[in-house]
């Protein structure tokens, strides 16, 4: 059973992600209600492009792991964040401890984070437009750093992986794009429950290719 570990506030917004991910068969009894706003992205659909507005960053401005959280995670196998949710300090502990662990930098390639974080983690994942050399050089440094694998996806130009011996390449689905909220987050899912249940790298990639474009074909992923 998958878990989350977040806060929430305790609005309208808050009691409905515990509802819905409850509804989705997600362990919730860490999803901490605290006082305050949950936090809200402002999304707008540019010809069926998810585009982000605004972001209120909420209760989550000071969100930290408990010490009764690590012990929680302790259950897990595979720990996973995003950039966003204030979990970074986290992971040199949780990889010490023999968790595969896995981040979002989304499309965040300026963040300091790719020079502390990347000797914690097993897959490193991110977004760009397109592969091109100099993507190709950033992402041979991050394994050369410590990352085990390097997977970014490339929108409608599929994804690339670097696992510091090739990059693997993956063409996206052709499937009729309704929305793309969620591709990216739908990707990792696929390709980590893959890859935990003993595929190869192609064969998790691919799977996260087909998940995201599950995703891309309906409103509203989130």
């Amino acid at each position: 059973q998958p878990g989350c570990i977040t806060w929430v506030g305790d609005d309208d917004y808050g009691t409905k992600l515990k509802q819905d991910l409850a509804r989705m068969g997600v362990d919730i009894s860490h999803v901490h209600t605290k006082h305050g706003v949950t936090a809200q992205t402002q999304v707008e659909l540019h010809d069926n492009d998810r585009v982000f507005g605004d972001y209120t960053e909420g209760v989550m401005a000071d969100f930290a792991l408990s010490e009764e959280d690590y012990a929680w995670l302790a259950q897990y196998d595979i720990v996973h964040a995003a950039i966003w949710g204030h979990a970074e300090d986290a992971f040199p502990q949780l990889h010490a401890a023999g968790k595969l662990t896995a981040f979002d930098f989304s499309d965040k390639w300026d963040s300091p984070l790719w020079q502390t974080l990347v000797p914690h983690l097993d897959f490193a994942f991110a977004s760009a437009p397109q592969e091109d050399e100099t993507l190709r050089l950033k992402m041979k440094a991050i394994v050369a750093r410590g990352a085990g694998t390097v997977i970014v996806t490339l929108g409608e130009n599929g994804s690339i992986a670097w696992d510091g011996a090739q990059f693997w390449r993956q063409a996206p689905e052709p499937v009729t794009v309704i929305d793309t909220m969620g591709a990216g987050d739908s990707f990792i899912a696929g390709f980590l429950c893959g890859w935990s249940a003993g595929m190869t790298l192609p064969q998790a990639i691919a799977q996260g290719t087909a998940c995201a474009a599950k995703t891309i074909q309906y409103h509203g992923a989130w």
